[in-house]
């Protein structure tokens, strides 16, 4: 068999080994695609629960603030003064 014959052959079989290795990248590359959007979608599934879950808590902290500060006004008043002289302290004390 002349060496030509080989070269033909050898470079049909690479461009048949190309075609298979081509096809099962774009089936790996579809898989990974579909995996990826289904976690992205599971994530943000769970963050929606999670920014519900801290909306309610936050409307349940300012109902609760703003009750106590009804029943006791100065208690709260002088609270915050209290915290607002604490923290200027702490941030005037790193000069």
């Amino acid at each position: 068999m002349p060496a030509s014959e080989h070269i033909d052959q050898a470079a049909t079989k690479a461009d048949k080994a190309i075609l298979e290795t081509e096809k099962r990248l774009t089936a790996l590359a579809e898989r990974t695609e579909k995996a990826v959007q289904e976690a992205l979608e599971a994530l943000r599934a769970q963050t929606r629960v999670y920014a519900d879950t801290a909306g309610e808590s936050i409307d349940e902290a300012q109902r609760y603030l703003t009750d106590k500060v009804q029943e006791r006004p100065l208690a709260a008043t002088f609270t915050a003064l209290g915290v607002g002289v604490l923290i200027g302290l702490l941030l005037g004390g790193r000069r």
